[in-house]
């Protein structure tokens, strides 16, 4: 059996006394594409951000290439680089794109500001938004935010091949995209998986059914604090599991309850 390029096991955390993730064990291999559904506020961008290493558990283990993480990762840096595209893009609003995309570049590294600027627009074209560079993000549509905010996640330290991400996590890449917009993210999402200066491994954390059905090779059920539920886009359409019958159908009445 292949090792996995990132394992938790036994993962847990609580905010007070909600528990959000109850000893939940999971593996993530090289190259494949991973979705995590499940209602909202159920811990779905939670184990991102511990997966991410911006977040600790309140108990279990974390292993990225077989190696324990000590600690967040400010503390010791992992084997492999994993970047995260936030949800809300995250983007600095009093930063051009080029100084957002280029952010870790300028502010940590001693490349020449041109060479920087450079591959600012390689990862800009990359995401199909090539010569944008000096505009700021209020100028820009949600789903150019979007990609803007890929491109900074995939940006690469040629000086440190270490810090090129080989991860890439997504919170909810689609959220409040009319569809035309979420369709195009949905194929960069595959697009940078299979480029060669992309990600080849990525975890996707959303709820709506486009994304899962065109991003996902194996989906994982996150309810109540456990995944519940894990199989490839055919079995999640044949299963008889009760928690994705309803999750896909929006049934009001099943196992999940409805709290608003």
């Amino acid at each position: 059996m292949t090792e996995p390029l990132i394992e938790l096991r036994g993962i847990s955390k609580a905010f007070g006394d909600r528990i959000i993730l109850d000893a939940v064990d999971l593996k993530i291999y090289r190259g494949e594409a991973l979705v995590i559904i499940g209602p909202s506020g159920t811990g779905k961008s939670t184990i991102l951000r511990i997966i991410a290493g911006l977040l600790a558990p309140d108990a279990g283990e974390i292993y990225v290439q077989g190696h324990r993480r000590q600690g967040l990762i400010e503390d010791a840096p992992d084997p492999i680089g994993i970047g995260m595209v936030f949800q809300q893009a995250a983007l600095f609003d009093s930063l051009t794109v080029d100084e957002n995309v280029g952010f870790l570049l300028y502010e940590h590294s001693r490349l020449p500001q041109q060479q920087i600027r450079e591959l600012v627009n390689q990862r800009l074209e990359m995401v199909g938004l090539g010569g944008i560079g000096d505009r700021y993000p209020d100028q820009l549509s949600g789903g150019m935010r979007k990609r803007v905010s890929f491109a900074r996640a995939i940006m690469a330290n040629p000086d440190d091949p270490t810090a090129t991400p080989e991860v890439l996590l997504y919170d909810e890449p689609t959220a409040g995209l009319d569809p035309i917009a979420s369709t195009v993210i949905e194929d960069l999402v595959r697009q940078l998986q299979r480029a060669e200066a992309g990600c080849s491994t990525y975890v996707v954390v959303t709820h709506q059914q486009s994304t899962i059905r065109r991003t996902a090779d194996r989906v994982l059920m996150l309810h109540q604090g456990k995944i519940h539920w894990e199989g490839t886009i055919y079995e999640m359409d044949t299963t008889d599991n009760p928690l994705i019958r309803q999750f896909l159908s929006g049934d009001v009445n099943g196992p999940i309850q409805v709290t608003g």
